[in-house]
């Protein structure tokens, strides 16, 4: 049966990163006979200078008609000053909502041809693989009540609202649970329970479901602990469950240990494994259409899609493989280039999107 990929490229160099992607799903398509259809949406900035909104009606029935999506980045300088419910943010925050999206899977593994490249040792991150399973749908970025206020004194306050019912956590836990059972069935929950009361619950339910899933070795840390051991120790972590602002930072800290944010992929699931597919970075205004970004994140995302929406792990090895060939090759993005480095070349990102081409191929 034939599927139907979203393509949302969004903002910055989402253009560009999704632009490689496609080539590759091309390849898939036109060699190896993946059955697919692809449509194109706006979303963020794009959708607001196109439609006014950042997630548009459009997009919204786009996004709901797909199999999978495959979204690049939103965000730019020139939004900025533009009223909080119109920045492209919404509309990345929209969809996650919208489309129930609430299980956010974000790897962080470090290639050992890139072990240089990591601001650690080699010997701290060599063979690095980890898992962060974030809540995406609840917590801090969705809490109510939440905004601006003037105080009787004229001064201003900022306020936001971290909450978490028992079912979200229950439905994150599982899919953390899950996760772990795949892999080396340990899984550490990440929180802060000894200040916040959502906190306290979020360890209970967490604690409540682990005794469904009696082979995974359950363990609790707080988060500042969690991010210093990320850079103290980071192989004791095989699984991670957090909740959405922390796993936010968590991530991102994680992904510097890989030696660049521009190689980690990222999924976020509903309940029937329906998902959005995207990079973790950010649409990186300042180096857009230079083309020097590095499309092995959005690449690597695709590898993801197959896997989890679109049963088509055969497809998904061979995406991880050209991926490692072409690594193997020496073949970097500036973000991932080492000065000197014996075996290295630089690349432009349309140059790396044709070395994964050319690796799947051949």
């Amino acid at each position: 049966m034939t599927q139907n990929v979203l393509i949302l490229p969004g903002d910055g160099i989402g253009k560009e990163i999704v632009a490689e992607a496609v080539k590759v799903l091309d390849v898939l398509k036109a060699d190896f006979g993946l059955d697919i259809t692809i449509t194109n949406g706006n979303i963020g900035g794009a959708a607001y200078d196109a439609d006014g909104h950042p997630y548009p009606p459009a997009t919204q029935a786009l996004a709901k008609e797909a199999d999978a999506i495959l979204l690049g980045a939103v965000g730019g300088y020139q939004y900025d000053d533009l009223p909080r419910e119109l920045r492209p943010e919404r509309g990345l925050l929209g969809i996650r909502a919208d489309l129930e999206l609430f299980s956010n899977l974000r790897p962080a593994i470090l290639n050992k041809e890139l072990a240089d490249a990591s601001s650690l040792k080699p010997e701290v991150v060599a063979g690095l693989d980890i898992m962060i399973v974030r809540e995406l749908t609840g917590g801090i970025y969705f809490g109510e009540p939440r905004g601006i206020r003037i105080l009787e004194n004229g001064e201003k306050q900022g306020y936001n609202t971290l909450i978490y019912k028992e079912s979200e956590i229950e439905r994150i836990a599982h899919s953390a649970f899950k996760i772990a059972m795949k892999r080396d069935k340990r899984l550490c929950s990440v929180g802060k329970s000894n200040v916040l009361e959502v906190m306290e619950l979020w360890d209970e339910v967490v604690e409540r479901v682990g005794k469904q899933y009696p082979e995974v070795e359950l363990s609790h840390m707080y988060v500042d602990n969690a991010a210093m051991q990320l850079v103290k120790e980071p192989k004791q972590f095989d699984v991670m469950v957090t909740g959405n602002m922390f796993g936010d930072i968590l991530s991102d800290a994680a992904a510097m240990l890989t030696g660049s944010i521009g190689m980690l992929p990222s999924a976020s699931l509903d309940a029937n494994g329906k998902g959005m597919y995207e990079p973790i970075h950010g649409s990186a205004p300042d180096i857009e259409g230079k083309n020097i970004a590095n499309p092995l994140a959005t690449i690597m995302s695709l590898s993801m899609m197959l896997r989890y929406s679109l049963n088509q792990e055969t497809l998904a090895r061979k995406i991880d493989d050209a991926v490692e060939r072409v690594l193997k090759e020496g073949k970097r993005t500036a973000d991932i280039y080492v000065e000197g480095q014996a075996g290295t070349t630089l690349v432009s990102t349309s140059e790396m999107g044709d070395a994964v081409v050319s690796a799947l191929k051949s």
